[in-house]
């Protein structure tokens, strides 16, 4: 069980079905190698099977960073073929990450740079401590956002203020990422793990299967056009009445008591 094993770069607890999952290497701002994303890979797929857990929280150890981005040093030698595998090996993880039946809360406490912001990105919503920095400064590189920026943010806070951030390589801080939309909360750093978990156990009391076809449905509507999306849902919508949830909370709204959700 990954809470048991020790990875040399990502730390994992688990606990009141709530998985932290925090990427430790404060030395490098959590910057995310090969290495990492392996330990990545293997954690989420693992997370993915398990019925013990409900929400995850990803962030980063220390004080200054949440994932500073991709680690250069990797990368500055790295041919055409290299550097595609290692970015598609991300978007693996990333998606991965993204559509696991599990909600995911990203707890961003410091930079969240290139890899790092688009790591984030692939979370169902963001949280941010009050020194937080968002950007996408690849093109100070002489490359793009490759593991996804370019797809995720524009559908975040829009295209016109994805490309402006994208081309000018500009940093944001936690309060205008928040009123563009990338961040959902800002909170002071002292509070932002139990701010998140405090989400996580509110979202835990719903029903479970509900919460996680609501995630499929806003997730695989993103992707298609209206009526299909529309179609998605009238399907996911229609498989919850053969659930003991829904019986049990209509019959708790009817009876004016609290429902005890449990469907995963």
């Amino acid at each position: 069980m990954v809470e048991e094993k020790k990875f040399e770069n990502v730390l994992v607890s688990v606990e009141d079905e709530i998985a932290l999952v925090t990427i430790n290497r404060p030395k490098a701002l959590n910057a995310l190698n090969s290495a990492t994303l392996k330990e990545l890979k293997e954690i989420v797929e693992e997370i993915e099977t398990r019925k013990d857990i409900k929400v995850v929280i990803v962030t980063g150890s220390g004080e200054k960073s949440f994932v500073a981005g991709a680690d250069i040093s990797e990368m500055v030698s790295a041919t055409p073929v290299q550097g595609k595998v290692m970015a598609a090996y991300a978007h693996y993880v990333f998606t991965k990450l993204e559509n696991i039946p599990q909600v995911v809360i990203a707890a961003v406490n410091g930079f969240a740079l290139g890899g790092g912001c688009e790591f984030a990105m692939s979370a169902d919503f963001r949280y941010a401590s009050e020194n937080a920095k968002f950007g996408q400064p690849e093109v100070n590189l002489g490359v793009i956002p490759g593991w996804g920026g370019t797809q995720r943010l524009p559908r975040l806070i829009g295209k016109g203020r994805a490309k402006e951030l994208i081309y000018t390589a500009d940093l944001i801080n936690a309060e205008e990422a928040y009123r563009i939309g990338l961040v959902n909360k800002v909170v002071p750093l002292a509070d932002l793990i139990s701010t998140a978990k405090a989400t996580a156990k509110k979202i835990i009391s719903k029903g479970s299967y509900a919460v996680t076809l609501a995630k499929n449905c806003v997730n695989t509507g993103l992707d298609v056009d209206l009526a299909s999306g529309s179609k998605y849902e009238l399907e996911a919508f229609s498989l919850l009445f053969s659930t003991d949830d829904k019986k049990e909370g209509m019959g708790a709204f009817l009876e004016k008591r609290p429902a005890k959700l449990t469907d995963f």
